[in-house]
């Protein structure tokens, strides 16, 4: 290979800098100090060729908070022209630069704990962990007993002249009529979904796998302190309510256990005393003479005193 041709494949990629622009230092030093402010732009610390006729110089930033950045200035001149123009002023973050950490949404970045009193936690309206709460697919057919359940206490709510809440959608009678006076009706509930998630997160926390756990003497499915659940999630979830335990009031797994137990170790009753064979504690009543009637005396005496000799 020749040197031309080694001259022209280098050409090719990288342009040799154009001799105006790169002499153009004051200038781009100039629009950086503007950019920034004087003092804060260091030297001059390289140039690199962007194209024909287009330099970028790189002066190093002073700026406290910025180590490692880089002011980059692009200078160009036009074709068969002597004046050299600024193009861009930007500050650049080289190669050993202490940059910000990416940005996460705060959705993401939200952890347990992280709320506090007044805070507002927006759910979207496609949340995959929940569902409606009632769409009308579960309503049963018009011949069905609880179709009948559902007319006869609508005719007997009219009957007496109840006081019924009615929401947009809703007809007196219907399951979402009975729901609201119940008191049970939801805009949205868990989906499956979001039940998993969460017995997950609980199996994590307070499940069999967990070292408390695994030198539990029995599991919470046996102990008398575990508060059962209402729902799909009662047949693997329920509530600790002993107050020693690490886990009170918080949700456990069934196979989840602790050494507060409740049949663990059972103390035994104190022993029951044996009754003394003595009462030593009653106080017993003594006369200080006989009585009369208790036959250790006669009732008179035998004769005067005189004929016993005394005086």
């Amino acid at each position: 290979m020749s040197a031309a041709t080694t001259t022209r494949s280098r050409t090719a990629r990288t342009p040799a800098p154009d001799r105006l622009c790169a002499e153009a230092v004051d200038l781009a030093r100039a629009a950086a100090e503007e950019a920034a402010a004087p003092g804060v732009v260091g030297e001059h610390v390289a140039l690199v060729s962007e194209g024909d006729r287009v330099v970028t110089h790189y002066f190093e930033s002073k700026e406290p908070g910025y180590r490692g950045w880089r002011w980059a200035v692009t200078v160009a001149r036009a074709s068969r022209a002597k004046n050299v123009t600024l193009d861009e002023t930007v500050l650049l973050p080289g190669s050993d630069a202490l940059l910000a950490p990416e940005w996460v949404p705060w959705s993401e970045r939200l952890r347990p704990g992280d709320m506090g009193p007044g805070d507002l936690l927006p759910t979207e309206a496609e949340d995959p962990r929940l569902e409606p709460g009632w769409t009308g697919e579960d309503e049963p057919l018009p011949n069905s007993p609880v179709s009948e359940v559902s007319q006869e206490l609508a005719a007997l709510a009219d009957a007496e002249d109840a006081e019924l809440t009615t929401l947009p959608g809703t007809r007196r009678g219907s399951i979402a009529s009975v729901a609201d006076e119940l008191g049970t009706r939801r805009a949205r509930v868990l989906s499956r979904y979001g039940l998993r998630l969460a017995a997950d997160r609980w199996d994590e926390e307070f499940g069999a796998k967990t070292p408390m756990a695994q030198a539990a003497p029995a599991s919470c499915v046996t102990c008398a302190f575990l508060v059962p659940m209402a729902g799909s999630l009662k047949q693997a979830f329920g509530v600790c309510a002993n107050e020693f335990a690490p886990a009170d009031g918080r949700v456990v797994s069934l196979a989840y256990g602790c050494g507060g137990h409740s049949e663990a170790a059972v103390m035994p009753k104190p022993p029951k005393p044996t009754p003394h064979a003595l009462d030593t504690m009653r106080v017993d009543d003594y006369s200080l003479r006989p009585a009369e009637d208790s036959g250790s005396v006669p009732d008179r005496a035998d004769g005067s005193a005189e004929d016993l000799g005394h005086s």
